[in-house]
């Protein structure tokens, strides 16, 4: 059976300067805009949300409920990152944010490496059972990148080329050891 799969980045509050696993609860109109959201996702069997605050809100806003949280779709660890911005750590410490930005493997903060993440999140999808069905999880932005990288085979060093932005949705279709990605509107995943 194929597995139809929608992974929605979580709703970003309006303040947007960039915090590394900054995790900021969702403001009013981050909510409407989820809600609106809503009606476009596809109709789903399974739901499951990452563990964070933003993530939970996201799928609260959803309408979901219950919450099943998936540990797995969780944030990379920053380690001692956390909190801070792209801008600090290229001015306190340009060779390490250098090295994490081009070395897939380096993890400079202490934390987990984009190729953990990749690895962590390619373990998750080829674990679905085949009975899965159709499934949309709310996620954060670098399990997004990870599953596009699972699905087309792409090199880990291709993670910070992918942009997914708050409420994007990433669609994949497949099974264990085999995922592709599908391209097109969020609700046009419901028919095929």
């Amino acid at each position: 059976m194929t597995i139809r799969l929608t992974l929605l980045c979580a709703a970003a509050p309006t303040r947007r300067e960039v915090r590394f696993a900054d995790d900021t609860p969702l403001d009013e109109r981050a909510q409407r805009q989820t809600r609106a959201t809503a009606p476009t996702l596809p109709a789903a069997t399974a739901h499951r949300t990452a563990p964070s605050q933003r993530c939970r809100q996201t799928a609260e806003a959803l309408g979901w409920d219950p919450l099943i949280t998936e540990p797995a779709l969780r944030d990379m660890d920053m380690g001692h990152w956390y909190g801070r911005t792209p801008e600090e750590l290229a001015t306190a410490d340009p060779s390490a944010f250098a090295a994490w930005l081009s070395d897939p493997e380096a993890a400079p903060h202490g934390g987990e490496s984009v190729a953990d993440v990749c690895r962590r999140v390619a373990g998750w999808l080829d674990a679905l059972p085949a009975d899965t069905g159709r499934m949309v999880a709310v996620v954060e932005q670098s399990v997004a990148r990870a599953a596009v990288l699972c699905a087309l085979s792409a090199p880990p060093t291709s993670f910070w080329r992918i942009d997914v932005p708050p409420l994007g949705a990433v669609q994949l279709t497949g099974r264990a050891g085999r995922w592709n990605l599908r391209m097109g509107a969020v609700g046009g995943m419901a028919d095929g």
